[in-house]
């Protein structure tokens, strides 16, 4: 039975527009620039101005249209909308954005590189070898990863020949292409099934009448484990040898590599890209001046070509044609306004953000170190500028600054507080900092616990949890100490 019913509902739509610059402000200056170009490209009503410009849009076009005896087609076309005779307030404050185009105009570079399967493909077709072997072989090498390693299971690919070449064959067969074939190509390690036999691939290679050479190949044939858990009496007891002897073993065999084709190119053309820092924060007489980098600043306004299009169109009312171009010109001229607005609000948020970011952490900038560096998080930015969190995040987010003191990622700004013995609030990137330094300073041959590490930072007036110092640890990337263990 159908019924009818009213129903009230409350709800949000974001604009287009809105749309297009919550885009805008989450791209970096690389990713801003290739936009911008994308937007010239598509819509031909749209162009950069230079600076020294500063003609009024549309001004002439007005004037036409108030001279006596002017005839406009009927298109609900406002010429007022789109004039701009006011710049936009980032533009007139002062020291706002860099001057110097030079100094970051660092284009991609591209280079050719051979990647790991053509190199590893040009020497197998070198060896002496049945064309039935060489498919397989060159099966093999097209399941290397960019490592250079064989991941897969040798069942698998044996399933795979069959089925995909054509290829009828036996894991023994595949084996015996793998270890006689493929591991002795260049560079030594190739194919190996796991980082030991990665790693043996390569000793083997080298003298074995060397001393040190050959106790390496014999820790890492048969005390893997031992070494990798860094279990040195046990190897020492072993092999009953001096500590000397091992350290030399060790020394081998950090020679070694774990990824062999970490040298490779993965692709024909790599695009090697420097980072463009987004702001320019600089230090005056005390005073710490942000600014946006001058690529972030373009100027733009409507094309002086479609001013004078629509100046001749606009005479003809009668013509079908014309009054199509018009209106396919209006919405050319729609979309440039609402792109300009957008650049515009983009610059004045991303400006604000970072004058709000530097009042915050004006003593980091100042001095340069980490641990001046205040708990700062997105809603106290969102204070300061009155926007939302979303938009602070979108600002930070893959944006860096040129420092005094270097280039730096913006997020690397935020952290949480903790309170300290003296109830003051720190940061807890100034916890890991001195974490990160007493971690630094220990004796290698006996790393602090992290029970250890609770009690020196206790002492120091941090009062932090024992999984507190763990994660700090692993988000400093700092093994635990049985892993920091040295001779």
């Amino acid at each position: 039975m159908l019924k009818q019913h009213l129903q009230l509902k409350l709800g949000q739509k974001l604009a287009p527009q809105q749309i297009q610059l919550m885009k805008l402000i989450q791209l970096h200056t690389l990713e801003f620039e290739e936009e911008l170009e994308r937007e010239l490209e598509e819509n031909p009503a749209l162009e950069i101005v230079k600076e020294e410009s500063k003609e009024d849009d549309f001004s002439s076009l007005e004037d036409s249209y108030e001279s006596e005896g002017t005839e406009s087609i009927e298109t609900d076309f406002d010429v007022d909308q789109y004039l701009y005779d006011d710049e936009p307030s980032y533009k007139t404050a002062s020291s706002n954005y860099s001057p110097d185009d030079e100094e970051f105009d660092n284009e991609s570079l591209l280079t050719e590189g051979q990647s790991l399967y053509d190199y590893l493909l040009e020497q197998i077709h070198l060896v002496n070898i049945s064309e039935e072997d060489e498919k397989i072989a060159e099966y093999l090498i097209g399941n290397l990863d960019t490592d250079g390693y064989l991941r897969r299971e040798i069942k698998s690919i044996v399933d795979d020949l069959a089925f995909s070449q054509g290829i009828y064959t036996t894991k023994e067969k595949v084996e015996d292409i793998l270890e006689n074939y493929i591991q002795k190509l260049d560079p030594p390690g190739v194919g190996a099934r796991g980082l030991q036999e990665c790693l043996l691939l390569q000793i083997e290679k080298k003298v074995s009448s060397d001393k040190a050479v050959s106790l390496a190949a014999n820790i890492l044939r048969y005390q893997f484990d031992a070494l990798t858990n860094k279990h040195y009496n046990k190897i020492i007891q072993k092999y009953d040898i001096e500590e000397e002897d091992l350290r030399d073993a060790l020394d081998e065999i950090s020679k070694l590599s774990p990824k062999v084709g970490g040298n490779f190119d993965t692709q024909t053309i790599t695009i090697n890209q420097e980072i463009i820092p987004d702001f320019v924060i600089q230090v005056k007489d005390g005073q710490v001046v942000p600014m946006l980098n001058s690529k972030n600043a373009p100027t733009l306004r409507v094309s002086e070509e479609y001013k004078d299009i629509l100046t001749t169109y606009s005479h003809d009312k009668n013509s079908s044609e014309h009054k199509q171009a018009a209106l396919f010109i209006k919405q050319k001229l729609d979309a440039a306004k609402w792109y300009i607005d957008a650049i515009n609000q983009r610059q004045n948020t991303l400006l604000q953000t970072i004058t709000a970011i530097v009042k915050f952490q004006r003593d980091y900038f100042i001095t340069g170190d980490e641990k001046s560096l205040k708990p700062m998080i997105l809603k106290d930015v969102a204070d300061i500028t009155g926007f939302d969190i979303s938009t602070i995040s979108r600002v930070v987010k893959s944006k860096y600054a040129d420092t005094p003191n270097g280039i730096v990622y913006l997020k690397d700004l935020f952290s949480d507080s903790l309170t300290n013995d003296d109830g003051e609030e720190v940061s807890t990137k100034e916890i890991k900092t001195h974490l990160q330094e007493v971690i630094s300073k220990e004796n290698k041959r006996k790393p602090l616990t992290d029970d250890a590490l609770v009690m020196i930072l206790k002492e120091q007036g941090y009062n932090i949890a024992r999984r507190t110092i763990a994660k700090y640890r692993e988000q400093l990337n700092i093994p635990v100490a049985r892993l920091r263990k040295e001779l």
